[in-house]
């Protein structure tokens, strides 16, 4: 299986928050933007791989920012690391202000997906190149918080999770 590059599977997606997508405060509902990302990050995976996937792990979600009623969101996915067959996808949420044009990053969120064959077993993924400097930052990483993933999910002991360690071994 031929290794495919972080930027093959760049996916972006663009919404306006409009009012049946707001909470009372005329914020966007946290929600709605999980399930934007988790279908921008999907399609990212599948891109990977060329095959089913699905949700597997929210492993991270920062809201850091609120988005307000009008705000047109933009959400950037790509695969940042494939491990056998689960590809973990990072994603960072651009928000533009319509009234005044400005844009900021507000949130962010690593999500695991896993490709599956027509009878929902799990299948092979291609690797992952990283070429960004971001990208390999990424790569490097992914491999940490799968190693904490797997422990706090009780299917890897903490002794086992050598990535982990090095951060604290001196």
């Amino acid at each position: 299986m031929k290794a495919k590059t972080a930027s093959a599977s760049k996916t972006i997606s663009t919404k306006i928050v409009l009012p049946n997508d707001t909470n009372v405060l005329g914020n966007l509902m946290g929600g709605q933007l999980l399930n934007w990302m988790d279908v921008t990050g999907g399609i990212a995976a599948h891109r990977h791989c060329g095959r089913v996937v699905v949700t597997a792990s929210v492993n991270n979600v920062s809201f850091n920012h609120p988005i307000a009623l009008g705000d047109i969101v933009t959400i950037e996915a790509k695969v940042s690391r494939a491990f056998t067959s689960s590809m973990e996808v990072f994603m960072d949420v651009l928000v533009e202000r319509r009234s005044t044009g400005e844009k900021r990053k507000c949130n962010e969120a690593i999500y695991t997906f896993v490709a599956v064959d027509q009878n929902g077993s799990s299948i092979e993924v291609p690797e992952i190149i990283p070429e960004t400097e971001l990208e390999k930052l990424r790569f490097e990483s992914a491999l940490r918080r799968r190693q904490l993933s797997l422990i706090l999910a009780g299917k890897m002991k903490p002794n086992e999770a050598n990535e982990l360690k090095a951060l604290f071994d001196s």
